[in-house]
């Protein structure tokens, strides 16, 4: 889940607002299909477990139900090829060779895992390298491995940006908004570019946006991986974690003092520093592979049915996981049954509105949360061609404590889609805004990425901070409450007491962007300055497109 979205036991629930141009939100489906789905008895929906088979066959129920039509050639599916690997029999992450061995035990100190389908990894005595930030960018002129091979060898990375304290979004790495490169993804994929053996993180919850608990719990168990050509044997051994209090003791041992190379790496021109100290992990994997399943509806369109326009949502969450209290299924009701509801109340209110010029596709994509894998594979094996999808909606987290007086915008500044949102958003009396924390990286962190990356507009938005019942106050206090306790853990359960009022307006304007997009000729792009303009011509004049 990419947007931090508000969740706090609030007012009782409301009817839903009706809106000139829309048929209203229905209430009852955004309860009954988030309570369905963030139920026990679907046991926090992780993706290849037999809990998988129960929640795309009740998404497939709901959407038979709203109207819908199967979407890839007959069939309610489209399998995505996966390969799952549980990391076993792990020993202690240790480093050695200093003033004192430093031990870092498996959760409570570090996690550990690899993207290569391989059945066991050890890794003995390698030379670490500090490499600060672990971004090599050169439109930027900066490469914080200028200098230093470390090819064979172990890298610990800073999370986040260069500049991620600074105040406003200016700056090389634009400030305090979290660019690509401060993305944990990108850190291991340019340390495997660069050839490291192993590439661990350190985990500090102010830059990485969210606690330890969040990594135990993410990268503990099964993790899944797409199973392609090669087994990704391109990408370094070890992949992981470890804590800030661990690292500052490894610095130590090192006879480095952390703090001082932390303020070093910030600045341009930083080099990287070998710690003369060797890493050592070892672990088994056990590998399964087998295939999950994104599900798609349509409601094919009257005049252009090959121009789509796309709703998406995630349906899967973490399953089993870190016990609180002895509970140990992750049910993820905000994160993300809410959005699955969302999508099955935007397919009712569509339906019942009848087809529109162009296709509308209702997309519940597989394992988001192991690394937008469904979407990923979506994007790169189309059921309806990319040049030909004109944009849409991500959906990742409703908003359940009442309205809000703003509609903030997850990368702001980016689309076309905004210039078409604007005027929908101040209809409702309310404000569009930028995210007010792009630090959390917020824009890289769902199923809207997947489809950006090659091109395709996708609006991610939702209910900011200013609540009409409150205000900022509460409302930031409703974020933070949902960060710090429940966010990726048990306790992300579905409350009978949420106020479902603010997701209603939300989930209005999706459908007023989705049925203006179906029905006019518009084709939006990105703006001139975003990263993802070029692709877009490239993929609209190899279709034909005048623009």
């Amino acid at each position: 889940m990419r947007r931090l979205v508000l969740s706090l036991a609030a007012l009782t629930a409301a009817p839903a607002l009706a809106q000139s141009g829309a048929p209203a939100i229905s209430v009852d489906t955004l309860k009954d299909v988030t309570k369905t789905l963030s139920s026990d008895a679907f046991e926090g929906r992780a993706p290849t477990t037999p809990a998988e088979d129960k929640t795309v066959a009740y998404i497939v129920e709901r959407m038979k139900a709203a109207g819908l039509k199967p979407g890839n050639g007959g069939s309610w599916f489209q399998d995505v090829p996966m390969v799952q690997m549980t990391a076993e029999n792990i020993t202690p992450m240790t480093f050695t060779g200093g003033k004192a061995p430093v031990s870092l035990a498996y959760r409570d100190d570090m996690v550990v895992s690899t993207y290569r389908v391989t059945p066991k990894v050890d890794i003995r005595n390698s030379d670490v390298v500090f490499v600060g930030y672990g971004i090599n960018a050169p439109e930027k002129g900066w490469n914080d491995y200028a200098g230093v091979n470390v090819k064979g060898k172990t890298v610990v990375v800073l999370v986040n940006d260069p500049d991620w304290q600074t105040p406003t979004n200016q700056g090389l790495f634009e400030g305090k908004a979290m660019t690509y490169y401060g993305r944990w993804t990108y850190k291991y994929e340019e340390a495997a570019r660069e050839g490291a053996a192993a590439v661990i993180i350190v985990h500090d919850t102010d830059p990485a946006a969210y606690g330890w608990g969040v990594v135990r719990s993410s990268w503990s168990g099964a993790q899944l991986e797409l199973d392609e050509k090669g087994d990704h044997l391109d990408q370094s051994q070890a992949i992981g974690w470890m804590q800030l209090a661990k690292a500052k003791q490894v610095f130590a041992s090192a006879g480095k003092d952390f703090d001082q190379l932390q303020t070093a790496a910030k600045v341009k021109g930083f080099k990287a520093v070998p710690l003369g100290v060797k890493f050592s992990v070892g672990f088994t994997n056990n590998i399964k592979r087998q295939a999950s399943k994104n599900v798609i509806g349509i409601l094919p369109g009257t005049e252009k049915p090959d121009e789509t326009v796309i709703y998406s949502a995630h349906w899967d969450h973490l399953g089993h996981c870190t016990p609180v209290k002895g509970d140990d299924i992750c049910n993820g009701a905000l994160d993300n049954a809410s959005g699955s509801a969302g999508l099955i109340a935007l397919a009712e209110a569509q339906a019942k509105a009848g087809p529109a010029k162009r296709t509308m596709v209702f997309l519940s994509v597989t394992a988001e949360e192991s690394g937008l894998l469904g979407s990923k594979y979506y994007a790169g094996h189309p059921i309806f061609p990319l040049a030909k999808t004109v944009g849409g909606v991500n959906m990742d987290g409703l908003n359940v404590i009442g309205p809000a007086k703003d509609f903030v915008v997850t990368g702001y500044g980016k689309s076309e889609l905004e210039d078409l949102m604007k005027p929908l958003v101040e209809a409702q009396g309310r404000v569009m805004k930028p995210e007010p924390n792009p630090e959390r990286g917020g824009y890289f962190r769902s199923d809207h990425f997947s489809f950006a990356k090659l091109g395709v507009p996708m609006f991610d938005g939702g209910s900011g901070e200013d609540l009409v019942d409150g205000g900022v106050a509460k409302g930031h206090a409703a974020t933070l409450d949902y960060i710090e306790n429940r966010y990726h853990k048990p306790q992300d359960e579905y409350d009978p007491n949420w106020n479902w009022m603010g997701a209603v307006q939300d989930l209005t304007l999706y459908y007023q962007l989705g049925r203006q997009l179906a029905d006019t000729p518009a084709w939006p792009n990105w703006y001139k300055t975003a990263e993802f303009r070029a692709i877009r011509d490239r993929s609209r004049a190899g279709a034909g497109a005048g623009q």
